[in-house]
């Protein structure tokens, strides 16, 4: 291995870097993440529709010469 210990050292870094790690510990149970989850995704939807809805062109071209 050429690498030596240099993966190790990234690991801890990446770890100092984001303390909380992948613990997923919130104190909800499966069914309480799952409504909240679904219901951050029914605000996030409606969000886009929305700035669909009354954007209309905003990602059209201008045909100006």
């Amino acid at each position: 291995m050429t690498r030596g210990n240099q993966r190790e050292k990234d690991r801890e870094r990446a770890a100092a870097r984001n303390p909380k790690g992948k613990n997923k510990d919130d104190g909800l149970t499966p069914e309480q993440r799952r409504e909240r989850d679904g219901k951050a995704l029914q605000e996030k939807a409606a969000k886009k529709a929305e700035k669909a809805a009354g954007g209309g062109d905003a990602g059209a071209k201008s045909t100006k010469k």
